[in-house]
């Protein structure tokens, strides 16, 4: 199998009138998803379990087992004994949402472009899997994608050769700061070459996932970079993948971007209803954490149970900023009315940890 050629961008052969439908109806979806955003007072608050839940499922896509609640209880404990794999696959998550508050911080100061995403691709691969393949580097070697052991003749998918990627790399930023006729196809468009270019030699499917949201945030698609489009892909990872590879073996730019502004449908829905219920989760427990505790902090509370709500009594102590008598008092009382449930108890020195269950299962880590 031979390297694969990217297409010059801007593309000719989109069929623009058959994709008018989904290009409605996504527009539409990620609009009044990005209603429900600009009315969360905190967003990065109350969505933080969901934030964590797209790194979850982004990496999962690539291979890793780690679930949001074995990622929240590791942050709550990281001395707890865990294998080297699930280590492993816990920091690959973790440097992916740093990788993207990160981004968010980046994207305050200067546009989006190849030099960003290469600093994001050095954190990704910071102390994980692939701290070997050179992170952040552009790669200068042919790789391609096939069962292991498999030699390159019988390839799934051969990317480009190394002498082709900058000057791929120069179009495709050139053409992500053009105009397109619709931004969402541009979206689409966007993240398929960039994860055809692979100019890394590990983590391209994961910078190219991440890249949806920001490049959403960075057009002023979204008011907050808080777009969850992995639970689609990975739900649907086998048209995924088919979809890429038929616009490398056949050309068929159009089946991928019928393919991409159904995902953005459907997970605009869902992040949509996920975001409605958590802040109604949360309006409830603005009525009902004051009537408990009776504590001028109870706000402070909240917050901090939303922002981390799997957590060890100092942790509470420490984001929510209440003294620790208080704090601990507090707890109890959360614990007594159901709000809060032990999901390690307390041994020698090690301290209870603590879960705020229904916010876990909104976001869909609770087992």
């Amino acid at each position: 199998m031979e390297p694969y050629i990217p297409d010059t961008l801007p593309l000719e052969t989109i069929d623009w009138i058959a994709h008018i439908p989904h290009i409605g109806k996504a527009n539409a979806a990620l609009a009044r998803y990005d209603g429900i955003l600009q009315g969360i007072v905190n967003p990065h608050i109350l969505l933080s379990p969901m934030a964590t839940r797209e790194a979850v499922l982004s990496s999962r896509i690539e291979g890793t087992q780690a679930s949001l609640e074995d990622v929240l209880q590791y942050e709550a404990d990281s001395k707890a004994h865990l294998t080297p794999e699930k280590h492993e696959d816990i920091q690959e998550i973790l440097n992916y949402r740093t990788a993207m508050n990160t981004a968010v911080d980046y994207l305050q100061k200067r546009p989006l472009c190849t030099n960003m995403i290469r600093d994001l691709h050095r954190i990704l691969l910071t102390s994980a899997r692939g701290k070997d393949r050179e992170p952040g580097e552009i790669r200068r070697t042919q790789n391609y994608i096939a069962p292991p052991g498999t030699p390159i003749e019988g390839a799934t998918f051969v990317p480009p050769a190394p002498p082709l990627i900058t000057d791929a790399l120069s179009n495709w930023e050139m053409y992500l700061h053009s105009e397109e006729k619709d931004l969402l196809v541009q979206l689409a468009i966007l993240k398929a070459q960039f994860e055809l270019i692979h100019p890394f030699r590990d983590g391209n499917g994961r910078i190219g996932r991440m890249l949806v949201p920001l490049i959403l945030y960075s057009k002023k698609m979204l008011s907050n970079p808080m777009f969850y489009i992995s639970a689609y892909l990975e739900r649907n990872r086998d048209e995924y993948y088919e979809r890429l590879l038929a616009i490398s073996r056949d050309g068929n730019w159009n089946g991928w971007i019928s393919f991409f502004l159904r995902a953005i449908v459907e997970q605009a829905e869902e992040n949509s209803q996920k975001a409605t219920q958590i802040m109604g989760l949360y309006d409830d427990m603005k009525q009902k954490v004051p009537e408990i505790t009776r504590s001028k902090y109870s706000i402070q509370a909240i917050d901090a149970i939303f922002s981390r709500p799997i957590f060890r009594p100092v942790d509470f102590v420490e984001y929510s900023e209440i003294p620790t008598r208080s704090a601990q008092r507090m707890i109890g009382e959360l614990q007594n009315a159901g709000v809060l449930e032990v999901l390690h108890e307390r041994r020698g020195r090690r301290p209870a940890i603590y879960v705020f269950p229904r916010l876990i299962a909104i976001s869909g880590g609770w087992r």
